[in-house]
């Protein structure tokens, strides 16, 4: 379906969870922001306190006129699938999940290829050969990264030991620094000096405690390496700002599209951080071997196991 929606109809709405993150939810305000500031045309925006709210903010923005609506990951699926029945002229699209309906466009990412690039960093970086996992709410999603870590690391270092933890089982284990802190130090103790995390705003607990036990932390999302420079080794990135900004531009031009877009590392939609504040922790050696797995899991030669298609990780 393609509706280019005329420029008195476009008013772009976003609907975030935890907009001031540091990972997930602030990479597509970024996203947001880039488009705001290039065009000038504002964006409306509400943030979700609470599961009732999805629902309410999508169907009060498209009572509105907002045209499009853009929202922010898969907790929403189910509640936009509801609102964008109702208003079928309304062009919706939503974050990590898929919603088959004529006018919504989902855009998903593959995880499990950029993190088996960090998880090889990991590997590679790690002195103890004993590495670490921490997600945040237990769901096939945050598997399919952990499931990716393990196999990127297995890969490059076939002996690595990976210990694993889930923050927890409701949205409550997005935003818990201080378990995710204690989880940290948790592995750390039991031998693991290199731990990534993706887990939100849960993470930064995760990084914190990396960098007052000297040991390395990974970020996810958005690049989370300034956070602590010198203790993030890297961060597994996602575009969900390119994406976010990518659909606004397509539906202000009148080149909206429905249907599903699948990002990996062909589509430099997943990847990793390299700058100023992790140069010092990457080697030639880390970056040539990165180099070599992304071309040979884009070409085929390497296949990345999907959780999230297979519920069973192999690794």
């Amino acid at each position: 379906m393609i509706t280019g929606a005329m420029a008195e109809d476009f008013k772009p709405a976003v609907v975030f969870g935890d907009r001031n993150d540091l990972s997930y939810n602030e990479a597509a305000y970024k996203g947001a922001l880039q488009f705001e500031e290039r065009t000038g045309v504002k964006f409306r925006e509400f943030e979700i306190q609470n599961p009732p709210q999805r629902e309410q903010a999508l169907r009060n923005f498209a009572r509105r006129g907002m045209n499009p609506i853009i929202t922010i990951g898969f907790a929403q699926a189910p509640a936009l699938r509801r609102v964008a029945k109702e208003f079928p002229d309304t062009n919706f699209a939503i974050i990590d999940a898929v919603v088959d309906l004529p006018n919504v466009r989902s855009i998903i990412f593959k995880e499990d290829e950029g993190s088996f690039l960090v998880g090889m960093l990991a590997a590679m970086a790690s002195k103890s050969d004993t590495i670490g996992f921490i997600g945040g709410m237990d769901l096939p999603l945050i598997r399919k990264f952990a499931c990716g870590y393990k196999q990127g690391a297995k890969y490059a270092k076939p002996d690595v030991t990976i210990l694993e933890n889930m923050t927890g089982t409701t949205s409550a284990a997005w935003r818990d620094p201080l378990k995710g802190g204690k989880l940290a130090r948790s592995q750390f103790a039991r031998g693991a000096d290199v731990v990534f995390h993706a887990a939100g705003l849960t993470g930064t607990g995760v990084l914190q405690a990396a960098a007052d036990d000297g040991k390395l932390g990974i970020g996810v999302d958005s690049n989370q390496n300034h956070l602590h420079p010198g203790s993030v080794l890297t961060s597994m990135t996602k575009g969900i700002d390119v994406a976010v900004e990518k659909t606004l531009t397509d539906a202000q031009d009148g080149n909206w599209t429905s249907g599903v877009e699948v990002l990996g590392l062909a589509e430099n939609g997943v990847s990793w951080s390299y700058d100023q504040h992790n140069m010092p922790l990457i080697t030639d050696e880390m970056k040539t071997a990165l180099e070599k797995a992304k071309t040979d899991i884009i070409s085929g030669r390497v296949e990345v196991h999907d959780y999230t298609v297979d519920p069973t990780c192999p690794f």
